[in-house]
């Protein structure tokens, strides 16, 4: 995916951004390529819209099934590096859809509670409910990318939570779990100019940590870190997927789509009435 590419790809943007098999390399990506795009911001930014409603659509069928016991449910997972986007495309994609159906978890450092359990435990807390959208800024992901980078567990504890998170992964899906992990690929420069503009923005300050500078200098550990982690687990059950994030636009675009094409493939539907409607209409019009 080194050039742009406008082509619609045969399986949607599934087949275009599925990360494949066999090895990645993260800088064989252009981070500002806007593959799949229907032609430029202004047509993504319409289209995005259109998505959303799209979106609110099937989220209420996702919701109503559950009422008649349909065990499904859809998690998305959102990891990049700082400033990627986790947070603002969280905002975008989710904008449209009804609060009481989305569950937003955004994972920081963990507690000292946290700490006293195996690594998924905080993970199995916040996970989505039958008819919910669970969406992760951060993840269990975190357990192979930081904790190896900064060397705070033994490599022998971080090496062995691959094959743990596929097992996990694919429990999820035989739960009737549609898990949709994205990784928002940014480029080195594109970091750099989004922390500038937080410093010299005093209404983003907040955003700032002195610790961003200490782990963009860790650049090298973590894109070798995020390539182990997309390569050993992406499967067919929870595959991972690759955005590009330089261009916001792009981002807010593919992940909507993204999850738009995972929600069509659950398919939800109203349930049936499981009672007399006609009988129960009569009765009502004689209150």
């Amino acid at each position: 995916m080194g050039k742009d590419r406008h082509k619609k790809a045969k399986g949607g943007l599934r087949s275009l951004l599925r990360v494949p098999q066999g090895g990645v390399s993260l800088a064989s990506y252009d981070t500002r390529a806007t593959p799949g795009s229907p032609g430029g911001k202004a047509k993504a930014l319409a289209e995005t819209e259109q998505v959303r409603e799209r979106l609110a659509a099937l989220q209420e069928r996702l919701f109503a099934q559950s009422t008649s016991g349909d065990p499904r449910c859809l998690l998305l997972v959102l990891q990049g590096m700082d400033t990627s986007g986790k947070g603002g495309t969280v905002k975008h994609v989710a904008s449209g859809l009804n609060p009481t159906g989305v569950r937003v978890t955004a994972f920081k450092t963990p507690t000292g509670e946290e700490r006293q359990h195996p690594f998924l435990w905080r993970i199995r807390k916040a996970l989505p409910a039958p008819g919910e959208i669970g969406v992760f800024d951060r993840s269990h992901y975190e357990d192979v990318l930081i904790t190896r980078v900064r060397d705070l567990v033994p490599r022998a504890t971080w090496s062995r939570r691959y094959g743990v998170i596929n097992r996990f992964e694919q429990s999820l899906a035989d739960d009737g779990v549609t898990v949709l992990k994205i990784f928002l690929h940014i480029g080195h420069e594109e970091q750099r100019e989004r922390l500038v503009a937080r410093l010299d923005n005093p209404a983003k300050h907040w955003k700032f940590n002195e610790g961003d500078i200490a782990e963009r200098a860790l650049w090298p550990a973590y894109q070798e870190a995020y390539e182990a982690a997309l390569d050993r687990c992406s499967t067919d059950s929870a595959p991972w997927y690759l955005v590009p994030a330089d261009r916001k636009w792009y981002r807010n675009w593919a992940v909507a789509k993204l999850l738009l094409e995972h929600l069509e493939l659950i398919g939800p539907k109203y349930p049936e009435a499981d009672f007399d409607v006609a009988a129960s209409r009569a009765a009502l019009l004689k209150t």
